[in-house]
């Protein structure tokens, strides 16, 4: 079986990686191609995902870079469109729910290439996120659906698709994380921070953030309930903050510039945010060991990212989810979740709650256990037969 499997962001590259690798434990059975789209087009932070994951390069890279969602989808699948008649795969392996998910899922079945979507049925019910388009749309025209978690199995059923073609097979993402821990225990990530010292080997007590979604950060008023919050939250304990490059943009076009470091170095080193105090401190976009070892040490982390709620239920971090709902539903109904939405005054009574003790304690979900690519990749075989 020849088997393309497509990449297009950063979260991508964790989700396909221990798939690849099953695929290559069977190279009797399988041909696997990866095709780096390009949608997430710094690629020297892409390499740094690949060193992380033990991931090759890419076989082939369509640079499509950035532009509007249309602009995206269209330009992903006029270039994945050429290589799908050039390669003539048997299988396209699309991952998550991105602008390059669904543009290679649809260019492969207008060619009537079958289509295998990974992390299938999550729905937030949120028709405002464009990511919940993809996911929808996506699912509608595969030929196998590999769902994470009991409930999006439901949401597939409810919506029509056969049975046949919906397996329940757990989380990959859970996969390359139990993968990388004792990789990533090596991370000097703490030392550079200065969380801890040559002195002193515990870490100091600090909470993780990321911001990024359009819900947050494209709107003026909602960006600043939460960094109205975070300067509360900063005032008890050290927030570590990764500033997305949509969300660097947006704090400079609202007039926010006192929340970013004078020296505009803020991408090639690490500072803190102006606000007299040190307890705030900004860094680039981090390779994934690196981001994964703050997360393993955080006593708290606040995001509006849908994979670092799963990572945060793994390892058993409490989390608070800065949206108003979430397509991961079993991180709250049986994780370390907290929807919270961007409401200044919930963010900061529900991360006092934690901060003092008060927090969930919740278990791993079903095949959350690091066997879900050989779950798929044994499905693919048998299906191939």
């Amino acid at each position: 079986m020849k088997v393309i499997n497509v990449v297009g962001t950063r979260p991508n590259f964790m989700k396909i990686a221990p798939i690849i690798r099953q695929m290559r434990r069977s190279p009797a059975t399988f041909k696997p191609i990866l095709v780096h789209t390009g949608q997430h087009y710094d690629y020297e932070m892409s390499r740094v995902f690949f060193k992380d994951l033990e991931l090759s390069e890419p076989d082939i890279y369509l640079e499509i870079g950035s532009g509007t969602h249309a602009e995206q989808t269209g330009k992903v699948m006029i270039e994945f469109e050429k290589v799908l008649i050039r390669e003539k795969p048997d299988l396209v392996v699309v991952v998550g729910d991105v602008n390059s998910t669904l543009a290679a899922a649809l260019s492969a079945v207008k060619l009537h290439i079958p289509v295998a979507h990974v992390e299938a049925g999550l729905r937030s019910r949120d028709r405002e996120m464009p990511e919940e388009i993809n996911r929808v749309l996506t699912d509608a025209i595969s030929d196998y659906l590999f769902t994470p978690s009991p409930d999006a199995h439901e949401n597939l059923r409810r919506e029509g698709i056969p049975e046949e073609k919906i397996f329940f097979v757990g989380n990959v993402m859970v996969d390359t994380l139990l993968w990388s821990k004792e990789k990533a225990r090596k991370s000097d990530i703490l030392a550079r921070l200065g969380l801890i010292t040559k002195n002193d080997s515990r870490a100091a007590d600090y909470t993780l953030l990321t911001l990024h979604r359009p819900s947050n950060v494209d709107n003026k008023k909602s960006l600043k309930r939460i960094l109205d919050a975070l300067w509360e939250i900063q005032k008890r304990i050290k927030i570590i903050f990764p500033i997305h490059p949509r969300t660097r943009r947006k704090l400079r076009e609202f007039g926010y510039q006192s929340f970013l470091s004078n020296s505009g170095q803020w991408d090639s080193t690490i500072q803190s945010l102006n606000w007299q105090t040190n307890s705030v401190i900004l860094t680039p976009p981090l390779a994934y060991l690196d981001f994964l070892k703050l997360e393993m040490k955080a006593k708290l982390i606040m995001t509006d990212s849908g994979g670092i709620q799963e990572e945060a239920t793994i390892l058993g971090v409490p989390c608070l989810t800065l949206r108003e709902t979430t397509e991961r539903p079993v991180t709250v109904t049986e994780g370390t979740n907290v929807v919270v939405g961007n409401d200044g005054n919930r963010i900061i009574k529900e991360a006092l709650k934690i901060l003092g003790g008060e927090r969930k304690r919740g278990k791993r979900p079903q095949f959350w256990d690091g066997g879900a690519a050989e779950r798929i990749v044994k499905i693919l075989r048998e299906q191939s037969k």
